[in-house]
């Protein structure tokens, strides 16, 4: 397997906190979960015909463009387009949702970069670069 870019559309979803009754009460924000890695094995398909990443190391970084609240300013926009995101979703469970995703077991990702960014005007959307690392698991 070579080096893989992803670009998923749309806003970033970090993983919920799942219960044993989301297996049967689908509440709003698992089933966007839900649909979004979906979506994201999807795009892993069309880069490189495979459902789920193979067991191995793996550097994962990415970068996450949010998108910005319709009532804010044409200023505000502005000032903010590219530069770092605070707030929701948290880095961490964008994150989980996207290895959780890609990975059956994800214990070898060993290594990645992450950031949030504000949409610099090409829209939301999460930009994943996927490496595979030289060496193999115990």
């Amino acid at each position: 397997m070579t080096n893989i870019t992803l670009t998923l559309k749309g806003d970033p979803i970090g993983k919920p906190r799942m219960t044993q009754r989301d297996k049967w009460a689908k509440r709003p924000a698992v089933l966007a979960y839900r649909a979004w890695a979906d979506k994201a094995r999807l795009e892993l398909y069309n880069a490189c015909q495979l459902h789920h990443l193979p067991p191995g190391l793996y550097d994962i970084s990415w970068t996450a463009y949010i998108g910005m609240a319709p009532s804010w300013s044409k200023m505000k926009r502005e000032r903010l387009a590219g530069t770092f995101h605070f707030g929701k979703p948290d880095r961490d469970n964008i994150d989980k949702a996207l290895l959780d995703s890609l990975f059956e077991n994800d214990a070898g990702v060993s290594a990645g970069t992450l950031r949030k960014r504000w949409d610099d005007g090409q829209g939301p959307r999460l930009v994943v670069t996927i490496y595979q690392l030289k060496g193999e698991m115990p």
